[in-house]
């Protein structure tokens, strides 16, 4: 095992439990004012009808000119605290201005202030009246003014809504609030005081480790204890997700960790983690069933799944007037919220049908217990997304938190998406044909802007130096008119128009943030432009979100080399590197390298005949399941096509374009025991990772194709600038990608220490001295 740090020094894993005299005890609970208002104060429907409100910049701006309208005396941002028997509330009220013996609570709007929603005006004014009795305590006063001062970010008008309030009245008030929440804070307190005793007892599930195993375990268990990054490249077939998940449950107590994120670019990933957590389950139910009640869960798992996975009613806007789930969703979430802290694990089939059973949203009751659960399983984007779920909850919290990210060679490529924006010129006269007659100027005005860029383009793709200050200030102004408009006619439902804006809106982020790190491109695709801000290094989005972690660590059974990873992604300077040793002998696979084929795009046609060939002269002489690997459908459709005229009777299964789960699931689900056939796939598709064939269900893969990006102006202005960046142009952005995406493909084939295979590498390229030293160091590869 190689275990190495950019700087500092490795520490050595200890695994043994605290005595009892040396545990952590819980004194208080802290929560923020905002949280406990938002746990205590919130009521009625949940609506999210779609009102445009103002960005957070537009907001800091607005509390900036509200205090600079007040006198030298004014104090902003006044750090308050104050207790109730076990329970620390703390926050910072945004402005005490002393003459008047008032303290304000600003908020920030757009449009009709009448549109703001009543349940949302009691949670500003409980939020307010805290604050008023926190400052009561701290300056010993008898009385205070309490005053809400709405400001509308467009007119630049304030809008106060004031009263008085005795101290008296606001320490009955505060402690009003705090009792509602005392309760669930004494049952937080005694959670985690159990939870860290169930995982400072927990033991390892199986007999013993895997080969490789135990090796990973550690060097989890040493990035959390130093507070540090790791990249941790691990071979298929190790118990990587169990590798990575018990050392940072054993992490919990020791390093006073609040939340694990297991995260996961795919739903294979995430049930891989369930698994895992069903794997221990028998250590972490340590109490019996009462009376038909489930016990509380010393261990608080839950899966976060897509909006659109958990909606009951797509058909329908998330407020009360229009979906049942919405209705009362406030009120009948308290009871929902406790019968949730007795569920096993709230996958996404237990709560949907405890969210079903409380007549409340799944998808809103699962972003609520996301606060008060151990470990989340979900998405990528959930974390490192712009406007990420737990990112946010975290900084507010201020959670002591562990990222495990599984699969982490997608998360360049992910990452890419999440901080690149399109703009397409055929979707905006579209939507301008339904747009009302308000925003027909502002519209049009963009339009020019956009037509005078097309008119400009002498080639079919462009990159610019420089973005298109003209265009982006019309399309800001035509954002500010929309936000004006749908403010103004709050009912309007508008899809087409909602979906512009949101689309609009991150472009013109996303441009604030242009850098070298970016690209700003024009395409030309059936005569119409495409304007894209193209983000190729995520690493200067992903830094914030890694500092924000205690330790976060990025697994995979291709993160070579490591510096590609680490410079693309923002890693810390002293994240760490582990590469541990494959567990399988190079006797197991037999590794072929076919160099009289060349699969280069203008070779393809001769191809074709010798790979059918291959293909079944292989087959002949052992007859099973097979995966062959190509670089486009095209180029696959081609491929099959040979083999079905040339061998009609080998059995053949075809990856079809845009197959949904039910489909993929029926692809796989053809390779049995006892099958026979060839699964022709696209490589770095559904079926070239992140699927499990053992035995002989799988026992050979054909990959046709180095899996190298198309040659294309994108790639090329992509290479230019990874060049003038990392100097190191084509390998960042061709061969590094493409030899992950064979590895990850050729890792199908061997998955236990049993299993017996073969690869056919189906290309003269895999000879060349840069490309084998990107094979796996334990494959014996022969000509």
């Amino acid at each position: 095992m190689l275990f190495a740090l950019a700087r500092g020094c490795a520490v050595t894993l200890v695994l043994t439990a605290k005595t009892d005299a040396e545990a952590t005890t819980l004194a208080n609970y802290t929560i923020g004012v905002r949280s406990l208002c938002e746990f205590t104060a919130k009521q009625g429907d949940l609506d999210l009808r779609f009102t445009p409100s103002p960005s957070a910049q537009e907001g800091i701006e607005g509390h900036g000119q509200v205090v600079s309208r007040r006198p030298a005396s004014y104090e902003y941002e006044v750090a308050l605290q104050g207790g109730y028997q076990e329970l620390l509330v703390k926050g910072r009220a945004d402005g005490y201005w002393p003459e008047r013996k008032q303290v304000e609570e600003i908020k920030t709007y757009r449009g009709d202030l009448a549109n703001i929603p009543e349940n949302h005006r009691c949670l500003h004014l409980a939020q307010a009246k805290i604050y008023a009795h926190l400052l009561c305590e701290k300056l010993q006063l008898l009385q205070i003014r309490v005053s809400l001062i709405y400001f509308n970010v467009d007119t630049k008008a304030e809008t106060a809504v004031s009263t008085n309030h005795s101290a008296e009245e606001l320490r009955v008030f505060f402690e009003q609030q705090c009792t509602l929440f005392l309760a669930w804070a004494k049952q937080e307190m005694r959670h985690r005081q159990e939870r860290d005793a169930v995982l400072d007892a927990l033991t390892f599930p199986h007999a013993q480790f895997r080969v490789g195993q135990r090796e990973l375990a550690e060097a989890m268990y040493k990035a959390s204890h130093r507070g540090c990054c790791l990249l941790a490249q691990a071979p298929t077939g190790i118990g990587k997700t169990m590798a990575s998940i018990f050392p940072m449950l054993k992490a919990c107590k020791e390093h006073s960790l609040d939340k694990i994120f297991f995260l996961a670019a795919k739903t294979s990933g995430r049930q891989l983690a369930l698994d895992a957590i069903t794997t221990l389950a028998p250590q972490l139910n340590t109490a019996d069933t009462v009376q038909g009640v489930e016990p509380m869960r010393p261990l608080r798992v839950i899966e976060l799944v897509a909006k659109s996975k958990a909606c009951e009613y797509p058909d329908k806007a998330c407020h009360g007037d229009s979906c049942p789930l919405a209705k009362g969703f406030y009120d009948r979430l308290p009871a929902a919220r406790q019968a949730a802290l007795r569920v096993p694990v709230l996958d996404q089939t237990n709560l949907r049908q405890l969210a079903l059973d409380h007549e409340i949203c799944p998808y809103y009751l699962s972003t609520e217990m996301s606060k008060w659960s151990d470990m989340v399983v979900g998405d990528y984007n959930y974390y490192f997304d712009l406007n990420a779920m737990l990112f946010g909850q975290t900084l507010a919290n201020e959670w002591k938190v562990a990222l495990l990210v599984d699969e982490a060679h997608n998360m360049v490529a992910r990452a890419r998406a999440m901080y690149s924006a399109e703009l397409a010129y055929r979707d905006f006269k579209a939507m301008r044909k339904l747009a009302p007659a308000d925003l027909k100027k502002p519209f049009e005005r963009v339009a020019r802007q956009w037509r005078q860029l097309h008119k400009e383009q002498e080639d079919e793709y462009i990159a610019h130096q420089q973005l298109p200050e003209k265009f982006l200030l019309a399309l800001s102004n035509a954002c500010a008119d929309v936000a004006s408009y749908f403010n103004q006619h709050p009912t309007a439902v508008l899809p087409e128009l909602q979906s512009f804006y949101l689309d609009a809106l991150l472009f013109s982020r996303l441009c604030e943030s242009f850098a070298e790190h970016s690209l700003f491109d024009v395409k030309i695709e059936r005569g119409e432009s495409i304007l894209c801000v193209r983000n190729i290094v995520p690493a200067p989005f992903l830094k914030h979100r890694f500092a924000a972690s205690h330790c976060s660590a990025l697994f995979s059974a291709t993160l070579s080399p490591w510096n590609y990873y680490s410079d693309l992604l923002g890693m810390p300077d002293n994240t760490a590197w582990i590469d541990v040793p494959s567990p399988f002998r190079s006797e197991q696979l037999s590794v072929q390298v076919l160099d009289h084929v060349s699969t280069r795009y203008q070779d393809r046609q001769k191809s074709l005949r010798p790979i059918s060939e291959t293909i079944a002269s292989q087959f002949a002489a052992k007859p099973g399941n097979y995966l062959a690997f190509f670089s486009s459908f095209d180029y696959m459709e081609q491929a099959r096509e040979d083999l079905q005229r040339c061998y009609p009777d080998i059995a053949i299964w075809t990856q079809t374009r845009s197959m949904d789960e039910s489909a993929r699931r029926q692809f796989v689900d053809q390779f049995t025991e006892h099958s026979q056939g060839i699964g022709f796939a696209v490589l770095g598709g559904a079926f070239g990772e992140g699927i499990d064939l053992p035995g002989a269900r799988l026992i050979g893969a054909f990959i046709a194709t180095l899996g190298l990006p198309q040659l294309n102006p994108i790639n090329e202005h992509i290479r230019q600038r990874m060049q003038d960046i990392f100097g190191a142009g084509y390998d960042y952005t061709y061969l590094f990608p493409g030899l992950q995406k064979v590895v990850q493909a050729a890792g199908r084939v061997i998955r236990t220490p049993e299993d017996q295979g073969v690869i056919y590498l189906m290309d003269d390229r895999f000879n060349q001295a840069q490309v084998r030293a990107l094979l796996p160091s334990w494959w014996r590869v022969r000509k």
